[in-house]
C-alpha cells in the first residue's frame, strides 16, 4: 500500500465489511441504534432478509467476550442472536435481527405478568443450562469496584460532595454488608443487565436476548434484581415481592437454591442494592464522561430504590442517610454546575 493512501474512514470500513459478509455488493446499511458503551448497531437487507451489524472499534471495545457468550447462551436453547459473520480483528459481527420491540415501551398492567413471566423462564434456563465455567468471577475486587462509582461520579462529581473520614466508614461497613450477601449466594452465570431493556419481544415465546457480553459467575439474585427492579420501570412492591416468592419456588424445584423465603428476599434487596449503588455512579458517568445526559433523567428511580430497600436493614440504612444529606434539596436530574 502507499504510505501516502488514506485509510478507509469506519463507515466506509464497515459497509465494505458487511458487503462482503452478506456477499452483496448493493447491500444497503442504516443506523438500528446506539449503546451505552462503544459500540453501535446498523440494520442491512440482503435477499430479503434483515441482519443487525455490530460495530465494536478494536481500539475500544473486544467483541470476542461477546462472541463466546452468544455462544454459551445459544448452546443452552436461549434466543441469542444468530451469529452469521464475524471479524474480532476489526470489531464487527454480522448477526440476526431480533428487531426493535423492547419489553420496555410494551410493559404495562395487562402485558406485564405474560412478558415477565416469559423472560423469567429465560432467566431460569440460563441459570441452569447456560455454562458458567471459565466466566471472570463476580467476586468482591470487581463488586467494590463498581460500588466505589456511586462515591466517584454521584458524590463527588455530581453533587460535589467529599465524605469526610468518618462518613467513608459508614459507606465501606454498608459495602462490606452487601458483599458478604453477595458472596453468600448460590453462584450462576450471570447475565449483569437482564432488564427491559435487552430482552426484546420476538415471534418465539423466549425472548431476545442482547447486551449479554459482560457476563459473569456470580450471586443468584443477580438478574432477578435486575428485572423485577428495573432502573426504567418500577412495580409495587407486593408485585415484586410475588413475583420473587414464585422465582424461589422455581429456584428450589430445580436444585439451584435453598434459601427460605425471608433469607432469599433479603438476598434479593441487598443484590439490588449493591446494584443500585453502582448505577447511581454509572449513569452520572454516562453523561459527565461520554456526553450521555438522558441517563440523568432515570437517576431519581435508582435512588428511590436505593433509598427504600437501604432504609430496611440497620446495615445499610446509615448509608442512606448520608447520600440523603449529600442530596439535600438538589434536582439529582440536573447536571452538576
Amino acid at each position: 500500500m502507499n504510505l501516502h493512501t488514506p485509510l478507509p474512514n469506519r463507515d466506509a470500513l464497515r459497509l465494505e465489511w458487511t458487503r462482503q459478509a452478506l456477499a452483496d455488493p448493493d447491500a444497503p446499511i442504516e443506523r438500528a441504534s446506539n449503546d451505552a458503551s462503544f459500540r453501535s448497531y446498523w440494520r442491512t437487507r440482503s435477499a430479503d432478509r434483515s441482519w443487525i451489524v455490530m460495530d465494536a472499534p478494536p481500539d475500544k471495545e473486544d467483541i470476542r467476550p461477546w462472541l463466546d457468550v452468544a455462544a454459551r447462551l445459544s448452546r443452552a436453547g436461549l434466543h441469542a442472536p444468530e451469529i452469521q459473520a464475524a471479524d474480532p480483528q476489526r470489531g464487527f459481527v454480522l448477526m440476526e435481527d431480533l428487531g426493535d420491540r423492547t419489553l420496555l415501551p410494551e410493559l404495562s398492567e395487562a402485558t406485564v405478568d405474560r412478558l415477565y413471566g416469559s423472560a423469567l423462564d429465560a432467566l431460569l434456563a440460563m441459570q441452569q443450562r447456560a455454562d458458567a465455567s471459565g466466566l471472570p468471577a463476580y467476586d468482591e475486587p470487581r463488586l467494590v469496584a463498581e460500588m466505589e462509582l456511586m462515591p466517584q461520579w454521584f458524590l463527588a462529581r455530581h453533587l460535589g460532595f467529599t465524605p469526610e473520614c468518618e462518613q467513608w466508614d459508614v459507606i465501606e461497613s454498608a459495602f462490606r454488608a452487601l458483599l458478604n450477601s453477595a458472596r453468600l449466594q448460590p453462584q450462576v452465570f450471570v447475565h449483569r443487565d437482564f432488564h427491559s431493556r435487552n430482552l426484546l419481544v420476538t415471534e418465539r415465546d423466549s425472548p431476545g436476548i442482547i447486551d449479554f457480553q459482560d457476563a459473569v459467575r456470580g450471586p443468584i439474585t443477580y438478574d432477578l434484581v435486575s428485572l423485577l427492579r428495573d432502573c426504567y420501570i418500577e412495580w409495587p412492591e407486593a408485585r415484586v415481592n410475588a413475583w420473587v416468592e414464585d422465582y424461589r419456588l422455581k429456584l428450589v424445584d430445580a436444585g439451584l437454591c435453598s434459601l427460605g423465603p425471608a433469607a432469599f428476599l433479603r438476598a434479593f434487596d441487598l443484590m439490588g442494592l449493591q446494584r443500585h449503588i453502582k448505577v447511581l455512579g454509572i449513569f452520572c458517568r454516562l453523561w459527565y464522561r461520554d456526553g450521555k445526559a438522558a441517563y440523568l433523567l432515570d437517576l431519581p428511580l435508582v435512588w428511590k430504590y436505593t433509598r427504600d430497600v437501604g432504609r430496611r436493614y440497620e446495615e445499610t440504612a446509615p448509608l442512606v442517610a448520608l447520600i440523603e444529606q449529600a442530596i439535600g434539596e438538589r434536582d439529582i436530574t440536573l447536571p452538576a454546575r
